[in-house]
C-alpha cells in the first residue's frame, strides 16, 4: 500500500482505462475496479500488478482457468453425489477420471514428477494424481481432515511441475464444496 499522489492518480486512471478496454468481463474485473475506487476514496491505492498489461494478462488467465476449474469442481461434486464419503482415494480417482472423460475434458493421471536436484532430474516416485488439460493439477485425498502437510504437498507439486493452478480435493466430507481448495502459484 502507498499513499495516493497526483502522479499515482494518473497512473491508476490509465490502468483503469486499460482494464476497461480489454476483452475481460465479469465479477472479478468489477471487483478489481471497485476495489481500486474504494482505495482511492481512502487516499490509498492497492497495487495489483506492476503494469496494466500484466494485470490484463492475469485476469484473462484467471478467467480461463476459472471456467475449466468450474467444470472440474462439477465433476468432483457429481462423483461425491453418487458415492458419498468413506471410500479409498483410488476409487474416487477412477470415478473422477470417468466423469472427466464423459465431459470431454482432457487429462492425464498418475504422472511421474521428477525432482531436479543440482541440475539433475531424479525419479523419487512422486506422482501427480491427475493433470487436467496440462494446466490444472489435481491432488486427491480421502481423509478426515486436510492437514498442513497436504497443502505443502500440492504447493510443492505445483512448483516442481510448473503448473500455476492446483485443486486439492478431499472426498471424505459431507458437502463436496467444502472439500475443494484452490491453490495458485
Amino acid at each position: 500500500l502507498y499513499e495516493k499522489t497526483p502522479h499515482h492518480s494518473q497512473c491508476d486512471a490509465k490502468n483503469r482505462t486499460h482494464l476497461e478496454s480489454s476483452n475481460c468481463s465479469g465479477n472479478f474485473l468489477s471487483f478489481l475496479l471497485s476495489s481500486l475506487e474504494m482505495k482511492h476514496s481512502r487516499s490509498v491505492v492497492k497495487v495489483f500488478s506492476c503494469s496494466a498489461k500484466l494485470a490484463q494478462t492475469k485476469v484473462k488467465i484467471m478467467l480461463l482457468y476459472e471456467e475449466l476449474s468450474g467444470k472440474i469442481r462439477g465433476a468432483a461434486i457429481e462423483v461425491h453425489r453418487e458415492l458419498g464419503p468413506g471410500l479409498l482415494e483410488s476409487a474416487y480417482e477412477e470415478c473422477l477420471c470417468f466423469e472427466l472423460t464423459q465431459r470431454g475434458i482432457p487429462f492425464r493421471r498418475q504422472l511421474p514428477l521428477p525432482v531436479t536436484y543440482k541440475g539433475t532430474q531424479l525419479n523419487c516416485d512422486y506422482k501427480i494424481d491427475i493433470l487436467v488439460d496440462d494446466k490444472i493439477l489435481l491432488e486427491l485425498k480421502s481423509v478426515d481432515v486436510l492437514l498442513p502437510i497436504h497443502e505443502a504437498q500440492i504447493l510443492t507439486y505445483l512448483k516442481l511441475s510448473g503448473c500455476k493452478l492446483g485443486l486439492l480435493i478431499n472426498f471424505n466430507v459431507p458437502l463436496m464444496k467444502d472439500g475443494i481448495k484452490r491453490f495458485v502459484l
